[in-house]
């Protein structure tokens, strides 16, 4: 602006992007905004197409026992070091058992799929075992990357022996062999991704279109493809499981009577299995039934 003058001289932005705009008739800024909103929309799908061909040529795994191919984005030593991490987080916040019997039979059985785990799978070269019984009534028990492993006390009221925590314990490894944590994660990064491109293309529809779509793709998303993989993962797990506590002398029949215990323990008050992350019982033991015959072929009493 010139000393003394009361109006900005436009042509010092003359041939720039704002000039440009400001210009403009209403109906040339609307064609402009959709050609940018085009092309906006084309970037985040260019984004998307390459987060597949990634997946296609580097974040392809095979998941061990069942051979299923998994989308995993995410490094194994930063899956490793998240691990690690968020162990250390839950210990801090629990109360370990004090309970020499139950801390000596967790350590045992622990041991004893730990060293399957580590002798036939080379994601675990880097894992430093780790065994932990954690004061707590829920019956749930888990396995991070790393070999970090906790079960709550309250489990054993199911477990009864110990082929029954070789159940638990061999399920929540099976979950960290398979890198199922990593694949969560993967899945989640694309449906963001998949949301990103979707508010782009709808950029210039009213508010409450944007509000009511971004809701049906929420749902869309978490109903059709979260919560599938999800279910999906818990019987890969119950199936690696199953292997895995073979392969270190339990017997794997012993699954079925600890999940019967497991399903007559909750009494039926279970979500419809569609909104489950869990697949309903009757399913879980059937599909363990089957998997049986193969997982006895690695059983040496």
């Amino acid at each position: 602006m010139e000393e003394g003058r009361g109006y900005y001289d436009y042509s010092v932005c003359k041939g720039s992007f704002l000039n440009e705009y400001i210009w403009q008739s209403p109906v040339s800024r609307l064609k402009w905004r959709g050609t940018m909103i085009r092309g906006l929309f084309k970037s985040a799908i260019y984004s998307v197409t390459i987060a597949f061909l990634f997946w296609v040529f580097v974040g392809c795994a095979t998941a061990p026992v069942t051979g299923r191919q998994q989308l995993i984005l995410i490094p194994a030593s930063q899956e490793l070091s998240l691990g690690v991490k968020s162990y250390q987080e839950i210990l801090s916040k629990s109360k370990l058992s004090q309970d020499k019997e139950k801390i000596a039979m967790v350590e045992g059985v622990g041991w004893n799929i730990a060293r399957v785990a580590s002798r036939e799978y080379p994601i675990t070269k880097d894992y430093e075992w780790e065994f932990n019984v954690i004061e707590d009534k829920t019956p749930n028990a888990f396995a991070l990357p790393g070999g970090k492993i906790g079960v709550n006390s309250g489990i054993f009221a199911y477990t009864v022996n110990e082929a029954g925590l070789a159940t638990v314990i061999g399920h929540e490894v099976g979950h960290a062999l398979a890198r199922h944590g990593a694949e969560r994660m993967s899945q989640y990064l694309l449906a963001q991704l998949g949301q990103v491109a979707l508010n782009v293309a709808i950029s210039d529809q009213s508010p409450e279109t944007v509000r009511a779509l971004n809701i049906g793709y929420g749902a869309g998303a978490t109903v059709g493809v979260l919560l599938p993989f999800s279910r999906l993962e818990e019987s890969e797990a119950d199936h690696i499981g199953l292997v895995l506590m073979a392969k270190a002398g339990y017997d794997p029949r012993e699954a079925i009577t600890f999940w019967e215990r497991m399903a007559k323990a909750g009494g039926g008050k279970k979500p419809p299995e569609f909104l489950s992350t869990h697949p309903a019982d009757e399913k879980r033991i059937a599909k363990i039934k089957q998997w049986i015959p193969e997982a006895l072929t690695y059983y040496k009493p």
